[in-house]
């Protein structure tokens, strides 16, 4: 989930300077959104004891948060045409500032709504900051290494997912296997459930806290790109690439791809809580979250070296097999193998996003940008797809509800498959994009 849109203004290219601080605060970006991100998989379980919600109603959590991507993406875009880089970081920055915040007053309310409308703002930051940081990584060095850069800074959007779940974990869910409510009279069950809750808001206080830091220094560096203006564009003119079966079946995949790694994290923690799992507790189950965001992280090594000796559609079609046999072999065992089985599905994921995007991508030339706002917009599936799977746990067990990511990543082979019968023989080229420069 690491590429956004990249219709934004190109700096104009200044004669001297140092890139390396530029790269940093992207790099920290990447860090950020990412760990953010992947922190709603402990964070759910833990909504869904105090709420005593269903499986589909507590995967709403993930369609608040994603559903900021279809709509707060192609405005973020134009808001960097208007606004350039650095002043559209701070804005995203300050946006999932106020998003963390609402925290508090979520946890007053005592209603599980008032979580979600949080999520959705704090997503909406994070969408901002992602429509930023793709396109200026990218650009931010010689155009022959972009394709490095960009795999090395979702390596730190990989640790930050990794690092996250571990902490969110200690932080948000030590404390519930340590009281049996069943013991509780209704007015302590009623003081233990606000106290949980209070867990969450100094969490995220001192996301908030951080997040101000992080601003204020963005801020102080905002001039140290030059920039062009650019009219903003009219984002409506992209939606005739969905004409092109390749793109459209490759924005498909994305959402598909999306919804399946979203759906599996989130029902991860209490997946290896159950009894004919690893029957962990719930700080415990979510430590072991970390490992399967970790997986994608080391996947990315793997797979940038196979990307060198493999066809791309090659190798996205033997990962999306494997994962569809790794949730086989989780559904239809139990104990160890049935938990390591379902983490270790984090390790198929590495290479999907950023493959699946070049390969959709191919021959689009000019209106590759306009291409990658689509995609973006098509990060939608993770709010989409968990709630599916959800219903499916609830109509069953999770271990049935594993059917859903499967046919995702069936999907997903589908796509690697048809990219193999029709390669791209025609390859639009651009011109190369002015690389911004740090003033000195």
């Amino acid at each position: 989930m690491a590429l956004a849109s990249q219709s934004a203004s190109a700096p104009a290219p200044a004669p001297i300077g140092s890139v390396g601080g530029l790269r940093g605060f992207v790099f920290a970006l990447f860090f950020i959104f990412g760990g953010i991100t992947s922190l709603n998989d402990v964070l759910i379980p833990k909504l869904k004891h105090l709420f005593t919600l269903s499986y589909a109603e507590v995967m709403l959590v993930q369609s608040a948060f994603f559903l900021a991507y279809l709509l707060i993406s192609m405005p973020a875009a134009m808001l960097v045409q208007k606004l350039g880089y650095m002043r559209t970081a701070v804005a995203g920055l300050l946006t999932m500032t106020a998003g963390c915040l609402l925290f508090l007053p979520a946890s007053a309310s005592g209603l599980f709504v008032t979580f979600l409308a949080a999520l959705f703002v704090l997503a909406s930051g994070i969408t901002v900051v992602q429509v930023v940081a793709n396109p200026l990584i990218s650009m931010l060095g010689p155009p022959a290494t972009a394709h490095s850069r960009l795999t090395f800074a979702q390596a730190f959007n990989s640790l930050g997912t990794t690092l996250f779940p571990y902490v969110g974990a200690i932080l948000i869910l030590g404390s519930l296997a340590g009281v049996d409510e069943s013991t509780l009279s209704a007015e302590a069950l009623t003081a233990f459930r606000a106290a949980e809750t209070r867990v969450i808001d100094r969490t995220y206080l001192g996301l908030a806290a951080a997040l101000i830091l992080v601003a204020a220094i963005v801020w102080l560096g905002r001039d140290r790109l030059r920039e062009e203006r650019r009219p903003v564009a009219n984002p409506l003119r992209s939606l005739d690439l969905l004409k092109r079966p390749r793109f459209a079946f490759g924005a498909a995949s994305i959402f598909l791809y999306v919804g399946a790694e979203v759906a599996v994290g989130s029902l991860l923690a209490n997946y290896l809580m159950q009894a004919d799992t690893l029957a962990l507790a719930p700080r415990a189950a979510g430590e072991r979250v970390a490992l399967y965001w970790g997986g994608a992280m080391v996947g990315r090594f793997i797979g940038a070296w196979l990307l060198r000796r493999f066809a791309p559609a090659h190798v996205l079609a033997a990962v999306a097999v494997g994962a569809v046999t790794l949730l086989a072999l989780s559904g239809f065992s139990t104990g160890l193998l049935s938990g390591a089985t379902l983490i270790l599905v984090g390790l198929t994921n590495a290479i999907m996003f950023p493959t699946i995007f070049s390969l959709a991508c191919e021959g689009l030339g000019l209106r590759a940008a306009e291409g990658s706002g689509l995609i973006c917009m098509a990060i939608v599936g993770g709010a989409i797809i968990p709630p599916l799977t959800g219903l499916a746990a609830d109509a069953s067990s999770l271990r049935a509800a594993l059917i859903v990511p499967a046919l995702c990543y069936a999907g997903i082979a589908g796509f690697a498959l048809y990219c193999r019968s029709h390669p791209s023989h025609v390859f639009a080229v651009a011109p190369p994009v002015p690389r911004p420069t740090a003033l000195s």
